[in-house]
């Protein structure tokens, strides 16, 4: 890949750790030919942007008032094929959900057209919402699992892609035959990665145990072979509700808790991404730890399904490696900022709780939810040091953020003024002009949406752009 040198100037904001957000507010970061981040100035107002040698023609992409450049989200968790359903879960809790509305819908992607429509909508709606890396469950279907992986590079998304396995406690019409086909078939879907991707670079495979009550102990091992065969990663979901937790312990009788399920399988290990997560044991969490098994917070998820408040804070700080999901379709949205938000008013209800898990320090702050978001996912997913800030050597998977003009500065209202004549910006943050930067970042979580996203890249290719934005 060779693209124009770029230099990106303006505010740019990235967590440097769980708890600390840096702001730069005048700053210049030069991406490369390749994508990859080359030289980041900070405080450089004034400073010509050809200081830089070899850089005196290089692309010039400047913010907007009120914009900043802020890393690329990273979704740990989401069912692509389940986009359809988004919002659409009635009064259902997790099991009755899967069968009256999951497996019918994922069962009709054996219609390649039908597949075709709603992965290019998932995977055009998530840029459009600044999500430059996802983990996405597809269906038990072959031809559509590769299909996903097709239009996830064509448009420039980073992605893990996953064939879905189940063997039992699904409708006969939509699971694997044997534990052979489920080999078969997922293996054909990591050789047609390596065929279009050979070195994941932009999409790689993972292994899809959909979770272990769908699976039989020899669909488990069989995964867990095929994980310790290929090095290829994991996803899965694990402790959800009570109700699935009861359900394990009764089909699993011999294994000590739902972890122990997939560490007997050889399905636990630092390539394995663990959704949900609500109601681990302490001794479950231990476990985890010591595998370097990670984490996918789905908060929006858990609260439609009312599956329980995960205790985000207790497993931080036990060292867990935490991220957040989206889950569509348990969750009612594929935005990544509303995800943050919704991580925080979890956190603040777990605050509100009495026993060991609530309390003041429970609750996640603003920079720590977007730390989640960025940092947090990279390492979930295996490439922190690679996305999830704005360092020397990372690679370029970015968003501008554009919150608007000032109100009250005079610039109107480029969609019409409404009734009252306010110069009202739809959709967009209002910034006041008072706001320090902190306040102005707060705002974006609180009350932003994808009309706040100006442009993408991903590997410094811009894959997301509005109609107003000018490169």
């Amino acid at each position: 890949m060779s693209l124009e040198k770029t230099i990106y100037v303006g505010p740019f904001v990235h967590c440097k750790s769980l708890n600390e957000l840096d702001i730069c507010t005048t700053g210049q970061i030069g991406v490369d030919e390749h994508g990859k981040i080359a030289f980041v100035l900070r405080e450089s107002a004034g400073q010509p942007t050809s200081t830089q040698k070899g850089w005196e023609n290089a692309k010039v992409v400047r913010t907007k008032d009120n914009g900043f450049f802020f890393p690329g989200f990273i979704d740990t968790h989401i069912h692509a094929s389940q986009y359809p359903n988004a919002g659409v879960f009635g009064n259902s809790t997790l099991l009755d959900w899967l069968n009256t509305y999951t497996f019918p819908l994922e069962s009709s992607f054996s219609d390649l057209k039908k597949a075709a429509r709603v992965y290019k909508r998932v995977v055009a709606r998530t840029l459009s919402q600044g999500t430059t890396t996802a983990c996405y469950y597809a269906t038990v279907h072959v031809p559509a699992t590769n299909l996903l992986a097709d239009i996830c590079q064509s448009r420039g998304q980073r992605a893990f892609v996953g064939r879905v396995c189940m063997d039992r406690l699904s409708p006969s019409y939509y699971q694997d035959e044997s534990v052979e086909t489920a080999v078969r078939d997922s293996q054909a879907c990591i050789d047609h990665v390596r065929r279009i991707d050979p070195h994941f670079t932009l999409i790689s495979p993972i292994i899809t145990p959909r979770f272990a009550p769908s699976c039989t102990d020899e669909s488990l091992a069989a995964m867990g072979k095929l994980h310790q065969t290929t090095g290829i990663p994991v996803q899965t979901h694990i402790s959800e509700n009570k109700a699935e937790v009861a359900l394990v312990r009764d089909l699993f009788p011999t294994s000590t808790s739902y972890t122990h399920v997939y560490d007997r399988a050889g399905l636990l290990t630092p390539k394995t991404i663990l959704a949900h997560a609500v109601h681990l044991t302490k001794e479950e969490r231990t476990l985890i730890k010591t595998r370097e098994a990670k984490i996918s917070h789905c908060p929006a998820s858990n609260t439609a399904l009312t599956s329980g408040a995960a205790p985000v804070r207790m497993m931080l700080d036990e060292g867990l490696t935490v991220g957040l999901g989206t889950d569509v379709s348990g969750g009612y949205t594929t935005s990544m900022l509303a995800e943050c938000r919704e991580a925080i008013f979890v956190s603040r209800h777990v605050a509100m709780t009495d026993g060991h898990e609530g309390g003041e320090e429970a609750k996640l702050s603003v920079a720590e939810v977007l730390f989640l978001a960025t940092r947090g996912g990279a390492r979930v997913v295996g490439l922190e040091g690679r996305i999830g800030g704005f360092e020397v050597g990372m690679e370029w998977d970015a968003q501008m953020i554009d919150l608007g003009a000032t109100v009250g500065s005079g610039e109107g209202d480029d969609e019409g003024e409404d009734e009252e004549g306010l110069g009202l910006k739809r959709g967009l943050v209002e910034i006041f002009g008072t706001e320090g930067w902190e306040e102005r970042v707060a705002k974006w979580v609180y009350t932003g949406d994808d009309r706040n996203t100006a442009a993408v890249w991903v590997r410094g290719k811009l894959v997301h752009a509005q109609m107003s934005f000018q490169a």
